[in-house]
């Protein structure tokens, strides 16, 4: 008689915007001791998840994004939970003076910036015919315009002559064409490319360059604006190869991998991390049209 599959352990997680009550370690609880990370869109979700890891393993971090509230009370709850320093900071990654005057900071507060994790991201699903040019062109300004901006400037004054690492959060959206998101797959397929073209370049000066894509992901807005919620209920994430939707943790862990010394010889390459989804999910066009508004998307 042939053995039930043998369930598989998923890494400790919450729903809410708050730190882990319990964790487990997978790598040595110091692999990032003494480094610092600087993250965009760090106050919530993913990269509240991969802030909170990161200082697990010993980072002191930098926290960044427009709503300085949210990150201020993001930033105790890591401290709270790691014994490690966290820096909020306000910027918008779509105005390089505004990068430069936080990584500034960053410099005079801890001396040095090891990990510059690209997380700052727009999402939303309209269909191309109803998406208003700002639309298209904010997130574009936000995703792709966001992350070589912070690229740029974390390089130019620091990594370009003491080396780093860069994980750029990407998706899968347009390795298929998905339906309603012409915008971020456009965008997320521009900084795919630009993961590639940075490691060539910036290979010589020490500075890594890759990238993760997530699939599905609970616990996040993007998780329950992209309609994830409605999709769990009526049990699409069967076609998943794995069949279910993965945790912030689980991106953490990704991130965590990338950003360390574990992947000392990996540049220019992007780590899908989405239990197999984009393989085989439907992009079924009458049913996503079907479920996106007639109305134009505005930012």
């Amino acid at each position: 008689m042939a053995e039930p599959p043998r369930k598989e352990v998923l890494p400790e997680d919450v729903d809410l915007d708050d730190c882990l009550t319990s964790y487990t370690y997978i790598y040595s609880p110091d692999l990032l001791k003494d480094q610092v990370a600087f993250i965009t869109g760090g106050g919530s979700g993913i990269g509240l998840r991969i802030a909170e890891i990161f200082m697990r393993h010993g980072c002191e971090t930098v926290i960044a994004s427009r709503n300085f509230e949210k990150l201020q009370e993001a930033a105790q709850k890591l401290s709270a939970v790691s014994g490690r320093r966290c820096l909020p900071l306000c910027l918008d990654v779509r105005r390089p003076e505004s990068i430069a005057a936080a990584v500034e900071e960053t410099l005079k507060e801890f001396g040095r910036i090891d990990i510059l994790v690209n997380n700052a991201a727009g999402n939303f699903l309209c269909p191309a015919s109803s998406l208003s040019f700002n639309a298209f062109k904010t997130v574009m300004e936000i995703d792709t315009m966001g992350t070589f901006n912070t690229s740029k400037v974390v390089y130019e004054k620091w990594f370009q002559n003491h080396g780093g690492n860069i994980v750029n959060i990407s998706a899968t959206l347009g390795y298929r064409g998905q339906g309603l998101q012409v915008h971020a797959g456009s965008a997320k397929a521009a900084n795919d490319a630009m993961t590639r073209h940075l490691a060539v370049e910036w290979g010589p000066s020490g500075v890594r360059v890759n990238a993760m894509a997530p699939g599905p992901i609970s616990g996040t807005e993007g998780f329950r604006r992209l309609g994830g919620t409605r999709g769990e209920a009526a049990g699409l994430f069967q076609s998943i190869p794995l069949q279910r939707a993965g945790n912030k943790t689980e991106m953490a862990h990704c991130a965590l991998f990338l950003a360390s010394r574990s992947s000392s010889y990996v540049t220019g390459a992007t780590l899908v991390a989405d239990g197999g989804s984009w393989l085989t999910s439907a992009n079924d066009v009458s049913m996503l049209l079907g479920t996106a508004s007639s109305k134009s998307a505005k930012l």
